[in-house]
């Protein structure tokens, strides 16, 4: 299902109870992530909207190759019409395996091995007092990106799957699609690879994602996975300017 606003990133929603404070988006990577979470959505007439905000905001990322990774991308976006780039993105991420906009699809596939990595994103979310919206699975990139741009948490769990980004990144590469770019900004802002992350880059790059006919389902209790609570508020999306610009702001 395609959101209907592309600029509320990671429609995550805070639990009004028992939720810790998170401080939103600063300078520096916080930024890059926001941006890129947007830019990675699917192309709605809201994004091209807000392209003069999206090239200003640019224009002060850093460091310099992530702000020229986004200046190219912004570009192709101004070049081309946009029926053209909607049908570039359904045949870039929703038809090539590789290049799905998950995590770790590409390691995991559809196994039980992602299935567990799931826990992981969604015990990541209710710790900070976040629930992923249901549109999509916890491993989506543009609402780890923004998870990412909102708290330390979510910047540790994207540089844990640094590995993971990589092969989305090589994919894209392979593809020859000017969505590699958001994600060479993004890999500009991380850590460069260790030799045990560039193994495992190595090891599943050649096969791509494996296939396991029994589903998503983790082993695991029940009561693991809920809690998340219904009552939440919204994080305001990026519809009119903030200050500083894509900023999120903390609910009230």
């Amino acid at each position: 299902m395609r959101r209907a606003h592309a600029l509320q990133p990671a429609r995550l929603e805070r639990r009004r109870q028992h939720a810790e404070p998170v401080s939103g988006p600063g300078p520096g990577a916080n930024s890059t992530y926001k941006l890129a979470s947007v830019l990675q959505q699917y192309p709605s007439t809201a994004l091209f909207d807000g392209l003069d905000e999206f090239d200003a905001y640019a224009a002060d990322t850093s460091p310099k190759p992530a702000r020229e990774a986004f200046g190219r991308f912004l570009a192709w976006l101004r070049a081309t019409p946009p029926t053209d780039v909607a049908q570039h993105y359904v045949e870039t991420f929703d038809l090539r395996r590789r290049c799905a906009l998950y995590l770790t699809y590409y390691r995991y596939g559809d196994t039980r091995k992602r299935g567990m990595a799931m826990i992981v994103f969604k015990g990541a979310y209710c710790a900070e007092g976040f629930v992923p919206c249901e549109d999509e699975l916890p491993d989506y990139v543009p609402m780890v990106l923004d998870f990412a741009a909102l708290c330390p948490r979510g910047e540790k769990l994207l540089r844990g799957h640094a590995a993971d980004l990589e092969l989305l990144r090589r994919a894209l590469a392979e593809a020859e699609t000017p969505y590699a770019s958001v994600v060479d900004a993004v890999c500009a802002q991380l850590p460069k690879l260790g030799r045990r992350e560039i193994g495992q880059v190595l090891e599943v790059w050649e096969s791509g994602p494996p296939s396991e006919d029994v589903g998503l389902e983790p082993f695991a209790p029940p009561e693991y996975l809920t809690g998340y609570g219904t009552s939440a508020v919204d994080l305001p999306g990026i519809g009119a300017p903030p200050s500083p610009p894509l900023a999120a702001e903390r609910p009230r």
